[in-house]
């Protein structure tokens, strides 16, 4: 019987200091008596602890009390010194290793009806675990360290992806990808998920009228920026649904358009993405110019663009479709990119590793690397992977072959540059 009781105090010491105590909360808030019963246990570890230690301390020194007395009838001394022996094997095995080894293994079901022990346990024994607590507690705060001052477990946004991402089924994989999108928004800004001002689709306003009503039907976007001359000298945004919604394509002329332009709203390209979050929930412009430091225009950033980085994907097909045009297989186990694709969308749909810092296409990576722009056929190394330039323009890169990692297996240099 003792060494029963010794076996359940082992065990259900680990169980309740290993318990998930996120999921312990989650149960306690559903209103799981044991959960609700544990979760108040673990709120003063050191009175739980004491407790337990109490009864396990005490069934250990009862039993070995009541075995030397039966080993010394038997045996005399050498009785007593091999049942010590004896003794020490039994409680090692059946009331410490095996216990806590399942304990360890299934600590929520052991510890929320341990719990349902413990709590009227506790209450019944205070002034036992008060005095042990007292003394204890005098040495402990010897160390510096305050008992009654239990810290949180806080997890940080890191730690807190690192949770996610290896949630593994508990969490279907688009969710997982979902949740850590939003996890990496902090870190990330509107650099990261702008269209850039080479890509900004804009009415010049300066234009004819009848090229401005063909741009008006065959532009895929709800909101077009509208400027004279240069896009530097914005004059606002225009809902071009409401427009033609209002007006049709037959009736709208350019006073009406112009009348129908609105207040262009600016941000930072360097702002981060929770606070472009929190600026759109405030009902700041749905879609909004990026201006660096200089107040010059560089892209272009929407509500839908947001909503794609958050969701993976899934929201914004067109975009996914440009993504997808902008790698093609090459027949040869490579593939085929297109230079100005972003770093960190290529990573995600590929799996690959190119570097995220500094330049945010492939093509600024490649240019950054070298220092120059490169020639047709010249080869380098980034991100572990072999890449051959096929494609240039005056001042860019157009079309990189990317090989596959393994072609570098028997290479010792870690950057391959061909012309240089």
């Amino acid at each position: 019987m003792l060494l029963a009781l010794s076996a359940f105090f082992s065990g259900t010491e680990t169980a309740l200091m290993r318990i998930n105590r996120y999921k312990l909360r989650h149960r306690a808030r559903e209103g799981h008596r044991g959960a609700q019963l544990a979760d108040r246990l673990l709120a003063r570890p050191d009175r739980l602890i004491s407790l337990i230690l109490f009864g396990n301390n005490l069934t250990h020194f009862y039993a070995a009390f009541i075995w030397t007395l039966l080993a010394l009838r038997v045996g005399g001394v050498m009785g007593a010194i091999a049942g010590t022996i004896l003794l020490t094997l039994i409680v090692l095995i059946f009331a410490e290793v095996a216990p806590k080894t399942w304990a360890a293994a299934r600590p929520e079901k052991l510890a929320l009806v341990a719990s349902r022990v413990y709590y009227p346990l506790q209450k019944i024994t205070w002034p036992i675990i008060w005095a042990i607590n007292l003394v204890a507690g005098l040495l402990v705060r010897l160390t510096g360290v305050r008992p009654d001052k239990d810290d949180e477990q806080d997890l940080t946004v890191a730690e807190l992806r690192t949770l996610v991402a290896e949630s593994g089924r508990r969490i279907p994989s688009r969710r997982r990808q979902m949740l850590l999108a939003v996890l990496e928004l902090e870190a990330l800004t509107i650099e990261d998920i702008m269209t850039p001002r080479g890509e900004i689709e804009a009415i010049n306003l300066d234009e004819e009228w009848p090229e401005i009503i063909r741009q008006l039907r065959a532009g895929a976007h709800s909101v077009l920026p509208c400027y004279r001359g240069q896009l530097d000298n914005v004059a606002g945004m225009l809902h071009v649904r409401k427009l033609l919604q209002a007006n049709g394509s037959n009736g709208l002329n350019r006073r009406r358009l112009e009348a129908s332009i609105e207040t262009p709203h600016y941000v930072f390209e360097h702002t981060s993405l929770t606070r472009l979050f929190s600026d759109f929930h405030r009902g700041a412009g749905a879609t909004s110019l990026v201006v660096d430091e200089y107040g010059d225009i560089q892209g272009l950033v929407s509500v839908q663009d947001l909503l794609h980085e958050i969701s993976g994907g899934m929201i914004g097909d067109s975009s996914q479709e440009a993504e997808e045009d902008e790698v093609q297989p090459d027949g040869n186990g490579g593939w085929l990119v297109d230079a100005g694709a972003n770093i960190r969308l290529l990573n995600r749909r590929m799996s690959w590793r190119l570097p995220t810092y500094g330049p945010k296409t492939l093509n600024g990576l490649i240019l950054d690397k070298l220092g120059t722009i490169p020639q047709q056929g010249q080869r380098l190394e980034l991100g572990g992977f072999p890449m051959e330039v096929l494609e240039t323009s005056e001042n860019a890169v157009d079309l990189v072959r990317v090989m596959q990692a393994a072609a570098q297996a028997g290479s010792t240099t870690s950057a391959t540059q061909t012309g240089l």
